[in-house]
């Protein structure tokens, strides 16, 4: 099979020669190998795994996405992913990026928070100058 991981922006992984992955969905892990049925899988946010054909798995945290399986390629497109071979390693690289993006969408919401402030004040000065 060919794997493609897509994220907004760029492509994750382009991989070719992948006997299986296996991804996590709503209802539970779903396996694919390579005579599958064509398929369409609506992703949670957790573990992407997948093996070559003279590889070892592969680990890709992933957030929450969708994933096609078409003849033998299958495309998963997600917000996020961070890959490697060691769940440990992983499992750092996931707390560090997610206390990144904590830190980004808190900056984030107090800017909004700051504009809806400055709106609210506008429209009341302006209902009160009437």
């Amino acid at each position: 099979m060919n794997l493609k991981i897509l994220l907004p922006f760029q492509i994750f992984a382009d991989v070719t020669g992948v006997s299986r992955i296996v991804v996590e969905t709503g209802d539970g892990e779903y396996g694919l190998l390579p005579h599958r049925l064509d398929c369409v899988a609506a992703l949670e946010p957790g573990i992407l795994t997948y093996e070559t054909d003279g590889g070892g798995p592969v680990y890709v945290a992933v957030d929450v996405g969708l994933m096609v399986k078409a003849g033998a390629d299958v495309l998963v497109s997600v917000r996020h992913a961070i890959g490697g071979t060691d769940l440990s390693q992983l499992h750092e690289a996931v707390k560090r990026e997610f206390l990144k993006v904590d830190g980004e969408e808190r900056d984030v919401r107090a800017a909004v928070a700051r504009m809806e402030g400055g709106f609210v004040r506008r429209i009341a000065e302006f209902q009160h100058g009437r």
